[in-house]
């Protein structure tokens, strides 16, 4: 026994106050092995149990896991440190001012942590979630600590600070249990018939497998326009992510139809009227001279 002793208290660092032995070093591995036990554990036995009874989603589920994380992980930290002899308020209270200037240079940092620690507790944006952010419509695919990882319609992974999506203006399309109106503008041309206009722009929405019956679609006639006769087509969907493909849809369609029913889609068009004043003017000393000639 007397080997081991020695070799566990055999001194890797010495220096005035500091001590670090291999006991130490031993100690500070065990508390990080037990924390990752604890959190493979946990992550794959016991909450994974708690998901399927409760029929958790997908998007709690990475706010709970995430959460458990780091709480775990700053205390393993804290506990690691101590076992190698490291008294974190004697290290706290010497570097307090470069603390100061550090908290300084990094406040959009910590800002954007915090943001991502409100948005595991509050869950307003979660995992798989489809958010619209600047007009434009994102998956969420991961929430870190300080940044998001979203991807567009086109399939483009995009890192954002977490920040963005606590403090702007966000709709959160995961939240609306219920379909979402959308519309698609439509000019005719003045003279054309309105009644067959709207019959078309119906069929074209009711054959499109991606727009709900229920709510019917509507075709209210909105304004006569400078150029044209202004309606909309109202239909209600569910598809949130490519609904800009399902205008589309309706859009070529919808011409299909018009021009096999002779209804034109005007241009816009403005008349320019050139008014010419006539006036008379004597001619000059040099222009009598010249015409005498």
């Amino acid at each position: 026994m007397k080997p081991l002793h020695d070799f566990l208290n055999f001194e890797l660092i010495h220096l005035k106050l500091f001590i670090l032995t291999v006991a130490d070093v031993c100690s500070s591995a065990t508390v990080v092995f037990l924390a990752w036990s604890f959190m493979y554990v946990i992550k794959h036995y016991v909450l994974r149990l708690f998901f399927k009874r409760r029929n958790v989603t997908v998007g709690h589920q990475y706010a709970v896991t995430q959460s458990i994380k780091y709480l775990v992980y700053p205390i393993t930290i804290v506990l690691s440190l101590q076992a190698l002899g490291i008294q974190l308020s004697v290290v706290l209270a010497g570097a307090a001012a470069l603390l100061v200037g550090i908290g300084l240079g990094l406040q959009q940092t910590f800002k954007d942590l915090f943001s991502g620690i409100i948005l595991l507790i509050e869950g307003t944006v979660k995992v798989d979630a489809m958010v619209v952010i600047d007009d434009t419509i994102l998956m969420v695919k991961e929430i870190g600590i300080r940044t998001s990882k979203v991807e567009t319609r086109d399939e483009i992974v995009k890192i954002v600070p977490n920040s963005k999506l606590v403090e702007a203006i966000v709709i959160n399309w995961s939240h609306n249990d219920r379909p979402t109106r959308f519309h698609v503008d439509v000019g005719v041309a003045y003279g054309s018939d309105l009644s067959l206009v709207k019959d078309l722009l119906l069929k074209v929405a009711k054959e499109h497998r991606k727009i709900l019956k229920c709510p019917e679609p509507t075709v209210p006639f909105r304004e006569f326009g400078a150029s044209a006769l202004d309606l909309k087509l109202f239909f209600y969907s569910m598809e949130f992510l490519r609904i800009e493909m399902v205008k589309s849809d309706l859009r070529f369609r919808s011409d299909d139809l018009f021009h096999l029913n002779n209804i034109t889609i005007p241009f816009p068009q403005q008349e320019v009227w050139f008014r010419n004043e006539l006036t008379t003017t004597r001619p000059t000393k040099y222009e009598r001279a010249y015409q005498t000639r």
